[in-house]
């Protein structure tokens, strides 16, 4: 039986983990919110390993907020970068495989098509940058490595478009959603099932991946897809706008290319298939 020890239990990414760990009977999960492991707190990171014995260390553990990391420069690199680096030297010397999850964001959205795990990084924002920080110190510092990067990620757990979306619905609101930028929204549970799944798998694959859905939209797209489905579209007013203003810049295309991850590890769902299955199961 495998050990492995998440972190961030109680985030979104966390929260499917936890919500998935059912089907993975063969696997001994020990699951770490953030009030309990806080991962900037390299003491308390040091104690936990040396007395628990894991296999694996899924670092679901993050500074999420883009907007905020503008203004919480410090905060934000601290625990996707600091933090991150830390447990990958904990994990290198327990001999631990780490699993992590990076972003679409490292990206600075110049590209027309999908990007390649191997295409120079440029990331345009706070939040990017402490992201790729953070890969930077993983991959320096432990071998035995695996490094999702994602985008849009969404689920029925906690602070996220799809359910902001569905609270505005209800709310019959009126909604202004930007067609500017080209992504794949990604639903978290998917993640975290091809995760579990590697693991019980013994999959060998290490460095870094490209994973979220298949296929592409804007956010206009993944609204009016999330408002059909789930039977709510006459409940708001739905408008296209070519500019929401933000803090944090984004960049305008961010669709990750799966091929490297589809030919090694194996098989995604496509964006719409996966939300609706969603939908049909929380709405």
């Amino acid at each position: 039986m495998k050990n492995i020890l998440v972190t961030g239990a109680n985030g979104q990414l966390g929260s499917c983990f936890r919500k998935h760990r059912k089907k993975y009977p063969d696997l001994n999960f020990d699951f770490k919110s953030s009030r309990e492991l806080d991962i900037s707190d390299f003491a308390e990171v040091e104690k936990l390993f040396s007395s628990r014995s894991y296999d694996f260390c899924i670092n679901a553990a993050a500074y999420t907020n883009v907007e905020k990391a503008e203004s919480e420069k410090e905060k934000a690199f601290q625990i996707n970068a600091e933090a991150a680096g830390k447990l990958a030297e904990v994990c290198a010397a327990k001999q631990v495989k780490m699993i992590h999850f990076s972003t679409d964001y490292v990206f600075d959205g110049s590209k027309t098509e999908p990007y390649l795990e191997t295409d120079d990084v440029n990331p345009i924002n706070v939040y990017g940058a402490s992201k790729l920080a953070g890969e930077q110190r993983i991959t320096e510092v432990l071998d035995d490595h695996l490094i999702f990067r994602t985008s849009w990620l969404y689920s029925e757990f906690g602070h996220n478009f799809f359910c902001t979306i569905l609270k505005k619905a209800a709310e019959k609101a009126t909604l202004n959603i930007t067609t500017t930028q080209l992504g794949t929204p990604t639903n978290a549970n998917d993640l975290a099932i091809y995760v579990l799944d590697g693991i019980q798998k013994e999959s060998s694959a290490t460095g870094i991946y490209h994973y979220s859905n298949l296929g592409q939209a804007t956010w206009y797209d993944f609204a009016k897809e999330i408002l059909n489905y789930s039977g709510k579209i006459d409940q708001v007013v739905l408008n296209k706008t070519g500019f929401f203003k933000t803090l944090a810049r984004r960049p305008e295309y961010s669709v990750l290319s799966k091929e490297k991850v589809l030919k090694e590890i194996g098989d995604i769902k496509d964006w719409r298939k996966s939300l609706w299955d969603l939908i049909d199961e929380v709405v």
